[in-house]
């Protein structure tokens, strides 16, 4: 394993990483950083969260940087505000010897004419989010003529997140002889889309393999009926007296009520979601990083680009739709070569779901038991236990106070004292789990016989409909359905207001999660391009052409995830609000 000096690293940052108490590089560090501090070197990095890789790009970037000219040099674009300062804190860390050298972050949710005026006064490195960075070259404020590195770091968060179209503008206004690097945990085929279009031969590094998830994590999942969700929840958390970690929920509605119920039973919990403002997302990740919460519940769009360290679990309370989606969950835990376990809480309708994403991450998912009442009270018990071993007396600070206590207990003995401090903490749990049934075993075989029913109705439900347009239509699908009150008006309706113009449309079909609609041939490009720069109440639109070959062979209509309450059923206003996408992180 060679040393950060024999990779090429100069002093100055030598220094700095030192003190920071960086020893020997990270598999990810020693690949990548010889490339870098060389030219004409585009790289694909696969790569976890939590295995250096801020570093391994930071640090060569840092030193090609030419201080004496006062122009962005090198840009770093990132998903997320959170991942922005982040990522911006390490480079200014990093640089800390380095003289004159200035790191910008630019996001969404803070002064852009503060931003401005630093870009003015010159800058080296930009840290941006697409959308801000968009504004910025709107308002041509900010050149990016001089760069000679660009990092896509998190790349695939950034394409699931919408930024396809921003991230195209950033990189026409960047110079061709540019290096490249793109940082992705999977790899997706948008993502080589853009390789291959940006890109010039670029040499590929995986640290693991492709799409897999990290080695330091243990993937549990336990099978219970959906009702039971929230209690099983609540005893693993119980069972783990020291846990710290994020429960992820599919909804903003759902991650909302999650919490609450949580705070309601006595947990140190609190909820992050799209609905919250920037200050009390703020608020809330302060809390969660000095472990003022032991639990956060969030949404996936919420929860990218947090960078916490230490969290021992991470709970999927249901889940998600794509495995790159589980990836960046699980991947929340086991960071910097520490343990972690992911933990996912399933009904048997998931069971599917669970061994694509077990075949796709290459990981194998533990079944898991959940632990009884007894259980539970025991390790809460122990761990107690434990604490009073380790507590650090400070005599001299209650000596004046001990003779007192030793007056008022003395007439007790030291089992009687010791009984009496544990049903002090633990009656509550005792009473709970006393009376509190188990949770029931699903049967995960008559899973099976039941799913093997469901898809041969489904089957036969698809016979029943023609998935071949009529002559001159052009057959789209739309990622809403009756589930999100979706129907043939409000279909017409979102047409209507979000395509100018007339549009003729044919045959409307409602599925559960999806629709599926026919447009005059001539119009349903038309129809695509604009429907597709809308949101309905903070939930991106997504029309496709349905695959006619495909669909003629009888298979069902594609799984659209649900990611919101009903926006078609506003209660506080009785209207819908349709806006286009917002282009700010």
């Amino acid at each position: 394993m060679k040393t950060f000096e024999e990779l090429g690293i100069a002093a100055p940052m030598l220094q700095a990483i030192r003190e920071m108490g960086y020893e020997v590089p990270m598999p990810v560090q020693e690949e990548v950083i010889p490339l870098l501090l060389g030219n004409d070197n585009d790289v694909i990095a696969l790569a976890q969260t939590g295995t250096g890789k801020t570093a391994a790009y930071g640090l060569p970037l840092l030193q090609k940087i030419d201080p004496s000219q006062t122009y962005p040099q090198a840009l770093v674009l990132c998903p997320t505000r959170e991942l922005c300062l982040q990522i911006a804190g390490d480079l200014n860390d990093y640089s800390k010897y380095l003289s004159g050298v200035q790191v910008l972050p630019v996001y969404g949710g803070s002064s852009i004419d503060s931003q401005i005026k630093t870009l003015r006064k010159g800058v080296h490195v930009v840290v941006a989010t697409p959308g801000r960075l968009i504004d910025l070259l709107t308002r041509r404020t900010v050149d990016l003529s001089g760069i000679k590195n660009v990092v896509l770091d998190e790349a695939d968060e950034m394409l699931n997140m919408g930024f396809t179209d921003s991230i195209n503008a950033i990189l026409a206004e960047v110079p061709l002889s540019r290096n490249m690097l793109l940082f992705s945990a999977t790899m997706p085929q948008e993502i080589a889309k853009i390789t291959k279009k940006y890109m010039r031969t670029p040499k590929e590094i995986v640290i693991g393999r492709k799409n897999e998830g990290n080695e330091n994590i243990r993937h549990i999942y336990y099978m219970v009926h959906a009702r039971d969700k929230y209690l099983a929840l609540k005893r693993l958390v119980d069972f783990y007296p020291n846990v710290y970690g994020i429960v992820f929920c599919r909804t903003r509605k759902e991650t909302q009520e999650i919490a609450d119920k949580l705070i309601q039973d006595g947990y140190n919990a609190d909820s992050l979601h799209g609905e919250l403002s920037q200050g009390q997302r703020d608020y809330v990740m302060q809390k969660f990083r000095v472990r003022n919460l032991q639990l956060l519940v969030a949404t996936d769009v919420a929860a990218r680009g947090l960078d916490v360290d230490d969290l021992t679990h991470v709970f999927h309370y249901g889940l998600p739709d794509e495995p790159e989606s589980y990836t960046h969950r699980s991947g929340r835990t086991g960071r910097a070569g520490k343990t972690g376990i992911s933990i996912s809480i399933c009904h048997i309708k998931e069971k599917g779901k669970l061994r694509d994403i077990s075949r796709i991450i290459n990981k194998t998912f533990e079944k898991g038991a959940l632990p009884t009442g007894k259980d539970i009270c025991e390790k809460q018990l122990f761990n107690l236990v434990d604490q009073i071993e380790k507590v650090k007396v400070n005599e001299e600070e209650i000596a004046s106070l001990m003779p007192s206590v030793f007056r008022k207990l003395e007439w007790l003995e030291k089992e009687d004292i010791i009984k009496r401090l544990i049903a002090l903490e633990f009656n509550r749990m005792i009473d709970y789990y006393r009376d509190a049934d188990e949770i029931e075993v699903v049967d995960e075989s008559a899973g099976r016989h039941q799913a093997a029913d469901r898809n041969d109705r489904n089957d036969r439900n698809a016979a029943r409909y023609s998935f071949k347009a009529e002559d001159g239509y052009k057959r789209l699908s739309l990622n809403f359905g009756k589930a999100d009150g979706m129907f043939a008006g409000q279909m017409i309706e979102l047409i209507n207001r979000c395509v100018p113009g007339k549009v003729q449309i044919g045959r409307i079909d409602l599925r559960d999660t999806c629709s599926f609609f026919e447009v005059e041939k001539g119009a349903a490009q038309r129809v695509m391009d604009r429907m597709n720069k809308f949101e309905v109440d903070g939930r991106t639109i997504a029309v496709d052409v349905v695959q006619e070959e495909r669909n003629r062979k009888g298979r069902g209509a594609p799984k659209w995830d649900r990611q919101g309450e009903k926006p078609w059923q506003r209660a506080s206003s009785g209207r819908t609000e349709y806006r286009k996408k917002k282009t700010s992180a």
